[in-house]
């Protein structure tokens, strides 16, 4: 196996829906959705907390991204001090999950050319994810 490196998001309570979106809208597949009633072994969960998810488990060809709901007793305060970087071939793929991204979200900067890519963008999605949307990448 090669070394791998994958974003690990954190949600409060609607890790299923965001993830399920981002399969949808990214072309990807979601491969585990765990919740913590699920877990083998261990400890049983708080029944509250039984369906919220512990892994999911989204694969596209080209990257893998993983999530889950908080565990319990863990305090969520959003996501913060990051944001997901993704680069399409296209100009018409971002402006594409741009739009997705952007309906029920918050643009920060709108798609506009840069000196690294024909457009880019910001965005935090309905789920509170920070998204850096690149399209048609340059050299630099």
């Amino acid at each position: 196996m090669t070394t791998q490196l994958a974003a690990y998001l954190s949600y409060d309570g609607n890790c299923a829906e965001a993830m399920n979106f981002y399969a949808q809208v990214l072309g990807a597949k979601l491969e585990a959705l765990i919740t913590y009633g699920q877990m083998p072994g261990g400890d049983p969960v708080a029944p509250e907390h039984a369906g919220r998810i512990m892994h999911a488990y989204l694969v596209h060809k080209d990257f893998a991204l993983m999530a889950g709901d908080v565990p319990p007793g863990i305090p969520f305060a959003g996501i913060q001090g990051c944001m997901m970087a993704i680069t399409f071939p296209t100009v018409a793929e971002a402006e594409r999950v741009f739009k997705a991204f952007s309906e029920g979200g918050k643009v920060t900067m709108p798609l506009s050319e840069t000196f690294w890519a024909d457009t880019f963008g910001m965005v935090t999605d309905r789920f509170g994810t920070p998204w850096g949307i690149n399209g048609g990448p340059r050299t630099m």
